[in-house]
């Protein structure tokens, strides 16, 4: 992909959990990346790898933090950005990323609705809708040139990873609560 061209990517949402193998597809359909989700780890793992197998880099769950935090490493196992539910965050979902090396990012929107930007100070550097395709179960990633798109791609799974996350810890925690009101 050109530097000077929009990027842009298809994710299959019910596929990202731990343990899942899927693929990241460019707009022509085509499988570019790998995401393999390690199962034997203690904590949540997923591996970025080009078409070629050659590991790009890897997303892991950071234990014992306050909040959800994920981090993306480098294929060397480096802090590439740490990725961290906000605190407060009034009306949208909120999320920032602390970038290595380079401007942090904020991601805000509907997360759960797969609607939302990330963005670089004020300006706009990706998209994800939902709104680009007729299948329910899928999202696109939109990048602008000159981005790196596997540390944006990395940041839209964990986010999504994360967000059902917590998702799933309140249905187990209602159906919990359910539970004991009728006993």
């Amino acid at each position: 992909m050109s530097k000077n061209e929009m990027s842009r990517y298809k994710i299959r949402q019910n596929l990202i959990s731990i343990g899942d193998d899927f693929w990241i597809e460019n707009e022509a359909g085509q499988k570019v990346f790998k995401v393999d989700g390690k199962v034997l780890r203690i904590r949540k793992t997923l591996v970025f790898e080009d078409i070629n197998g050659n590991t790009l880099c890897q997303i892991k769950e950071r234990l014992l933090t306050i909040k959800d935090t994920m981090v993306v490493e480098d294929a060397n196992g480096k802090d590439l950005a740490v990725i961290k539910k906000a605190l407060i965050a009034p009306l949208r979902d909120k999320w920032d990323v602390k970038v290595k090396n380079g401007p942090d990012l904020v991601v805000q929107g509907n997360i759960l609705d797969h609607e939302y930007s990330i963005k670089q100070g004020w300006s706009k550097v990706a998209e994800i809708s939902k709104k680009w395709f007729r299948l329910t179960d899928t999202y696109g990633v939109e990048i602008d040139p000159g981005q790196n798109d596997i540390l944006i791609l990395a940041v839209a799974v964990a986010i999504d990873m994360m967000a059902h996350d917590d998702d799933d810890k309140k249905d187990k925690k209602d159906k919990k609560d359910k539970d004991k009101k009728g006993k």
